[in-house]
């Protein structure tokens, strides 16, 4: 069992995981965090300050009716009281207490920030639960819908709770003053608020005209400016951190630092966004949602600097470019990305209503800014932020030097960068293979032990599903059972998964995955081997073949080394249901009304067994959400990998070079006929 977050042991290994340089940077917060203990830095007097990066008048009037629709009931839900987070329904957000968590009942203490134990879930409650409302991501929706209706009731709860945000949590006295990412986030809701109240008669009083407020933003950027996501976290945190203080910087440059603040934003951004994508335009991270978030902060981040007419270096539209391009490979038919690594459900910026489709949006404002390209998927769906963002932002199409960029001229199905394979079939069949690197720097901070692990959709259907994350704090055994190698569909070996665990945002050895031969050109058939070494002394190595004319999908597995015990897992979907007889089993779902259904052929030399919604260990659960899980049916094969017919001794290892999928080995071979 790997220590708890805060424990001796846990910042043990946590510091077996940092350079010398990221040492010293910690080192340097922790003498700062001290000083400022006694010594809170004082605000600058500030008299004169206009708001002035307001929306181009044809903005709202390019907002869809349905997305107004849509976003005006969201903000007469939240006017009501009512919102729900990471499953967990609330009904006191017409006077919310900024620091209670609903799940738990507990309320966090107060006091100097830094002491706050925000990690320790039985003295301050679920942590998500309680940040998430102080991104004010409510708020900016209640603005925006101020924006396009024009009922001041709107403006005036927004005020009435920012106000009441800033009397509750003085700079440096709450657990809202201890992670960079939420003080990122939220001043870029501010500036937000600030734009979409503009014709508000009362918004100046508000912000620029509130020394209550000017004080609040320029604690948040003091504080970005001195305790930066340093080394091994330097990951979607800090390009929040820098998207936040570009942002407000731009906006809100009413102080003698805001000037040096923004540009030491804008480079932070440039470096952390190069630092966090692949070239292939992937994040690095492995992990979708924080694909989704990262984009949705550059972009944002780019909207202020354009629209404060701050020069922003190509890199920047370059990579948030490749961002969209990638994210419009890897869709399926549906515009579903895969279910891959962590995913917490958190946002850069939100001003639409339920039911708006996030990737469509994402989609829907590359296409504005940057052009989508012939082999694009069709965006359904409409949203109001892309006409508010693309209003502010100027459309990408050439590099630095004037030339036009260079963009893929046919669909990628294999990013080799980030070991991302989709393979595609007839009728929606879309397969993900994941040979990619265990996460993103030496923590690999959002990965799951998922080498080798595959997604299968049928029309947009989960058919073999990536079961999700469902939780970060305060549930270790759910935790764990969520990013385990047991918890995807791919194979383990004697009741350990493919990388070692240090605690839950935390891996102390990663597996090392390669793809060996991918091949995507046919259309009748699509292939592609990887293996893995993450079970020392053995090498894992997957084939899968998807061919188009029977509508099958063949996996074989083949494990090279001793004699081990196995368990092979296959997780589907929470719509599918499952007739398991022997190694066979029937699938069957509906879909827009018609029953679908498809055969799965696993294994014979493994005994197979179904498992749904098990808790004593968690087995067979599904989780569409953060803080949520549902049952679903998991088939699992246990057995040995030596005396099972089919294995070859003589297997091609880790390091020789196998050619891949035409070596002609044999081993556990599983089979998936879509018979509709």
């Amino acid at each position: 069992m790997t220590a708890n977050p805060g424990s001796p042991g846990w910042y043990l290994r946590r510091l077996s995981r940092m350079g010398p340089r990221e040492v010293g940077g910690r080192a340097g917060d922790t003498v700062r965090r001290r000083r400022w203990r006694s010594a809170r830095p004082d605000a600058p007097s500030v008299t004169g300050a206009r708001f002035t990066a307001v929306l181009p008048a044809q903005a709202l009037a390019a907002v869809p009716p349905d997305a107004a629709k849509r976003l005006v009931a969201e903000a007469d839900r939240l006017m009501a009281g009512h919102v729900e987070y990471f499953g967990v329904v609330r009904d006191d957000l017409a006077d919310p207490d900024w620091w209670y968590d609903p799940k738990t009942g507990r309320r966090a203490p107060g006091g100097y920030a830094f002491d706050v134990p925000y990690r320790d879930e039985d003295a301050v409650g679920d942590i998500k639960q309680i940040w998430e409302l102080s991104r004010h991501h409510y708020l900016t929706v209640l603005a925006a819908a101020y924006a396009v209706t024009g009922d001041e009731r709107y403006a005036e709860r927004v005020a009435e709770h920012l106000r009441s945000w800033w009397a509750a949590n003085a700079p440096l006295r709450s657990v809202h003053w201890v992670s960079g990412i939420e003080l990122g986030i939220r001043l870029l809701s501010w500036v937000w608020i600030r734009r979409l109240l503009d014709g508000w008669p009362g918004a100046a009083a508000l912000f620029e005209d509130n020394p209550t407020a000017l004080r609040q933003i320029w604690h948040h950027q003091r504080w970005l400016a001195a305790f930066p996501s340093r080394g091994s976290s330097a990951n979607n945190h800090v390009v929040a951190e820098a998207a936040g203080q570009l942002a407000a910087a731009c906006a809100f440059g009413w102080f003698p630092d805001s000037a040096k603040w923004r540009d030491e934003a804008l480079r932070s951004l440039d470096r952390q966004l190069r630092a966090n994508t692949f070239l292939s335009g992937l994040n690095r991270e492995l992990a979708t949602e924080y694909h989704g978030l990262v984009l949705e902060l550059g972009l944002a981040a780019v909207a202020e600097a354009d629209a404060a007419g701050v020069p922003v270096p190509a890199t920047v539209r370059l990579v948030l470019l490749r961002m969209t391009d990638a994210l419009a490979a890897v869709v399926d038919d549906r515009l579903r990305p895969p279910r891959q690594g962590d995913a917490d459900d958190g946002h850069g910026l939100v001003v639409d209503g339920a039911g708006t489709d996030r990737w469509a949006s994402l989609l829907a404002t590359g296409d504005a800014v940057f052009g989508s390209l012939p082999w694009w998927p069709a965006v359904t769906g409409t949203d109001v932020r892309t006409p508010l963002l693309t209003a502010l932002i100027r459309p990408y199409g050439k590099d630095g030097a004037g030339r036009a960029v260079r963009r893929p001229a046919d669909r990628p199905a294999h990013f080799a960068d980030a070991g991302l394979t989709v393979l595609r079939g007839p009728d929606g069949i879309w397969c993900r293979c994941d040979g990619g690197p265990h996460g993103f720097l030496s923590i690999a901070a959002h990965a799951h032990a998922d080498a080798l692990s595959v997604e299968v959709r049928h029309d947009g259907v989960d058919v073999l599903a990536d079961p999700g994350t469902y939780c970060y704090h305060g549930q270790p055994g759910w935790r764990r059972y969520f990013r385990s190698t047991l918890g995807h569909n791919t194979l383990e070996l004697d009741g350990t998964d493919q990388s070692v665990s240090g605690g839950p945002f935390l891996w102390t050895r990663h597996a090392r995955s390669r793809v060996l031969a991918v091949d995507t050109s046919d259309e009748g058939v699509s292939r592609w081997c990887a293996e893995h070494d993450g079970y020392g002394g053995s090498v894992h190595r997957r084939r899968v073949e998807l061919t188009a004319a029977s509508r099958e999908l063949r996996v074989v597995d083949e494990v090279r080394g001793p004699r081990r015990a196995v368990r092979l897992a296959f997780h589907l979907g929470p719509a599918v249901a499952a007739d398991l007889v022997g190694s066979r089993a029937r699938l069957t779902w509906a879909r827009n009304g018609e029953e679908r259904s498809a055969v799965l052929d696993l294994p014979g030399e493994l005994s197979w067994r179904a498992h749904r919604g098990e808790t004593d260990p968690p087995l067979g659960w599904y989780s569409p959400g953060f803080g949520r899980k549902e049952p679903a049916t998991t088939l699992v094969g246990t057995g040995f990998t030596d005396g099972a017919p089919g294995f070859t001794d003589g297997a091609p290892g880790f390091t020789d070079g196998a050619p891949g999928f035409t070596d002609g080995a044999r081993g556990f071979t599983t089979v998936l006929a879509f018979r509709d």
